[in-house]
């Protein structure tokens, strides 16, 4: 059948893998009178790769698109639903989850059969032209030519590729043993950890993929075997034997095989721009997502859908290659955010190799942020009890409601409301929106309600519009808003203390997030003359006197905070304010005692710290707020995040919320769910001190997948709070709790069920004669039984 659409008559498709044979059989599927053109370098029957995995989304897809090929590549599916992590001599099994993989080498030849019934010319062994030569001579270019596209290198302007190779080695290997499901393998020897990724393909194989971090991999005697350059299509052997040989105790006598294996490093590849004119990027030319994901295979035959369908439904070919794009780009940039959670997950794996079983089973399973306790406890619920269960847990209590001691006080549940600024301050003073908000909050369920950006004197204040604590009468009103808030509510209160340093003296936010200086502001104070940006003025570069004066300040105003009334306070040391601009290397350029290398660094930050515990409280709780990266080039390392951390804990610190950023404003964070709760994993693994996660979580299921996998100990949440300040209560009524961790307000006990709606009273009358069995938990790939 012909469909109405673009006039590309003539196409050119450069690689004959999975994507470029199904676009080109889709292409011509749609319009048999196309001329489509595909050219490959290798061989017609030359095998590359192993095994394939599917979602159930993509072979809908293909269910829809061409039956004939989803009829031929099903009856070769292996077929199962669980995983298997093997872990510290033990093995937990998670089910639910539902596979499909096949052969790469049979899914090539079944697109390759599909292309030759529709008369697509194939032609193996032939190089394609230039892509200048093939854009002049046929209507569209499609670059299906992979990681190494030299397509993509042929116009770098227009591509703009940033390609990030990561840091763990990794061998891709099969095996003859077959698996019975996808299967995890982790391993601790003298060197460091090695994991496998294992999954079956065919009644006779699975895949095997070995993976090591970096320093492992130098100290394995691996790096020695790959000193000499290996010739295309080459194994490494030796490293081969040596994964066979540590790896025995899994393989059970069976053999690992190679197929040009050889150690290489991923790399995630991402481009500004998918087409050029007449020539577009498809697969792994254009984007590639880590294979812990199983990814690469699935995005390039969704990408051959869509291309071919944009073909079909545009007028013309600008119009069909700018579909293309828009309509996959934000499905790709979703699925290279989950990849790159994680890739880095298994970069980093050496952090969680001291868990135990059961809760290093479930973080691992969650690592990607897509799956999460929630859609766990739907696929498989005995798994999540039991891993519930090991960690201290009540059968219907999710981990957001579990009792925390911090410090002396104990907090009935792990959310904490973080420091959310109103700037309804105009005198300094905490208004009544301020009073408001906390009540609210406070009634709203969570364990910890804090109070923020209040400045510990006036040249201190953020804004023209936010509260401090530096005089009497800012002190009586802040006692007078807590004495009203614990009229109607019990909850714990907090206050941030902070000086904001060069980033003091703008105006309120507005619709951008940002403030711009105030036309008549206040002289700022800062570790080095540097201004936030081009716009702001040059602070100056604070001297002995005055870091004296500063730290008396936050210590004076730590004691007016506890005869206010406050039950926990929190200190700012991070987001670029004034302590925050001492302890990272992009903003302390001083070169006396409070500049240099760390321990310089962080004698300001501790000399406060030290300064306000001794006025605050014992028993009382003292938080400190980092930014634990700077996500910029020079900025803080991972290990001076964790040095900083260990050093506020000596100080007198009870926890640490762990943020990132806002230290300088040429930052490039990767915004995303939990981007951030990796630095308070990785702060709460190497200290062992307390930390809260913060940024970007704003559904239960996060916080209880952080909580249940030890990523950190209290989860903060924002601007989820400021969309529905009940937001805790409500959490605990969608998951049918209503313990002691979720406190109603007697005034509002009868709404602690969530109303009925349109149709909730509504039965479905029985419409089958036998009903059909539940689809069971557990699936094993059983390869001497016949597929289904």
């Amino acid at each position: 059948m012909t469909v109405p659409g673009t006039r590309a008559r003539r196409i050119a498709v450069i690689g004959a893998g999975p994507g470029g044979l199904y676009f080109a059989a889709l292409a011509k599927q749609l319009a048999p009178d196309r001329e489509v053109t595909v050219f490959e370098r290798d061989g017609r029957d030359d095998e590359f790769g192993f095994g394939v995995v599917f979602s159930d989304e993509t072979l809908e897809g293909i269910a829809q698109a061409d039956p004939q090929v989803f009829a031929a590549i099903g009856a070769e599916f292996a077929r199962w639903s669980d995983i298997d992590i093997r872990y510290a001599g033990r093995v937990r099994t998670s089910g639910g989850h539902g596979f499909a993989a096949l052969d790469r080498n049979r899914l090539r030849a079944i697109l390759r059969q599909r292309c030759a019934d529709l008369a697509v010319d194939v032609r193996y062994r032939t190089p394609a032209p230039s892509v200048e030569r093939l854009a002049a001579e046929y209507d569209l270019v499609v670059a299906a030519d992979g990681i190494h596209s030299r397509t993509r290198a042929a116009y770098p302007d227009t591509f703009r590729t940033e390609l990030d190779t990561r840091h763990c080695r990794y061998i891709w290997l099969a095996t003859d043993k077959v698996f019975e499901a996808f299967t995890f393998i982790v391993e601790q020897y003298d060197f460091g950890v090695l994991q496998v990724h294992a999954y079956p393909y065919s009644a006779t194989r699975s895949t095997f993929i070995v993976e090591i971090a970096e320093d492992a991999w130098h100290r394995s005697g691996f790096e020695a075997f790959a000193t000499r350059e290996f010739a295309r299509g080459e194994s490494d052997g030796a490293s081969v034997r040596r994964c066979a040989d540590l790896l025995a105790g899994h393989l059970d006598g069976h053999r690992l095989i190679p197929n040009a294996s050889r150690w290489i490093r991923f790399t995630t590849v991402r481009n500004a721009c998918w087409h050029h004119r007449n020539v577009v990027l498809l697969g792994d030319a254009a984007h590639s997502a880590h294979f812990s994901i199983g990814s690469g295979t699935k995005l390039a035959l969704e990408d051959a859908l869509a291309l071919a369908a944009a073909l079909g439904e545009q007028p013309d070919l600008d119009d069909a290659l700018a579909a293309y794009e828009a309509e996959r780009r934000p499905v790709v940039e979703s699925t290279q955010r989950a990849a790159q959670a994680s890739l880095e997950w298994f970069e980093t794996i050496g952090r969680r190799a001291g868990q135990d079983v059961d809760q290093f089973a479930f973080n691992l399973l969650t690592r990607s942020r897509r799956v999460t306790y929630g859609n766990l406890r739907a696929r498989d619920p005995a798994f999540v009890d039991a891993v519930d269960t090991a960690f201290g847990g009540s059968p219907g209590v999710p981990p957001m409601f579990r009792p925390f001691k911090l410090g002396a006080l104990e907090l009935r549940n792990r959310i904490v409301v973080p420091p959310l600024a109103t700037f309804t301050s105009p005198d300094a003073l905490p208004s009544a929106f301020e009073r408001a908000q906390l009540t609210g909050h406070a009634l709203g369920g969570a364990g910890l309600v804090l109070a923020g950006m209040t400045a510990v004197s006036p040249e201190g204040r953020p804004t023209d519009r936010c509260p401090g604590l530096w005089t009497d009468h800012q002190e009586q009103a802040w006692r007078e808003l807590v004495r009203a808030v614990r009229a109607v509510s019990d909850t714990p209160l907090g206050i941030q203390l902070t000086h904001a340093g060069r980033r003091g003296a703008t105006t309120a936010p507005g619709p951008d997030g940002i403030g711009r200086p105030l036309a008549e502001g206040w002289p700022l104070l800062a570790a080095s003359a540097i201004p936030w940006d081009a716009d702001s003025p040059v602070p100056h570069e604070a001297n002995d006197i005055q870091l004296a004066a500063v730290t008396a300040d936050f210590a004076a105003a730590a004691e007016r905070a506890a005869r206010a009334g406050f039950d926990v306070l929190e200190l700012q040391f991070g987001h670029g304010h004034l302590l925050s601009s001492f302890l990272s290397p992009l903003t302390n350029h001083r070169t006396d005692r409070y500049g240099g290398p760390l321990a310089h660094r962080l004698r300001l930050p501790l000399e406060v710290l030290t300064a306000v515990r001794a006025a605050w409280p014992a028993g009382q709780p003292l938080l400190v707020r980092i930014s634990a990266n700077d996500w910029a080039p020079g900025g803080t390392t991972e290990a001076e995040a964790v040095a900083i951390c260990r050093a506020l804990a000596e100080a007198g610190a009870d926890a640490v919320d762990v943020s990132t950023g806002e230290v300088v404003a040429h930052q490039r964070p990767p915004y995303g769910r939990g981007y951030q709760t990796p630095f308070a994993e990785l702060v709460r693994t190497a200290t062992g001190l307390p930390t809260v996660a913060v940024g970007a979580i704003s559904g239960p299921d996060d916080a209880n997948s952080v909580l249940l996998a030890g990523r950190a100990d209290l989860v903060a949440v924002g601007r989820a709070q400021l969309y529905d300040p009940l937001w805790t209560l409500h959490a605990a009524a969608d998951q049918g709790y209503a313990g002691p961790g979720a406190h109603w307000p007697g005034p509002w006990r009868a709404g602690s069920r969530k109303p009925p709606g349109p149709g909730a009273d509504r039965v479905a009358p029985r419409l089958r004669l036998l009903r059909e069995p539940p689809a069971p938990v557990h699936r094993r790939r059983l390869p001497h039984l016949p597929e289904e």
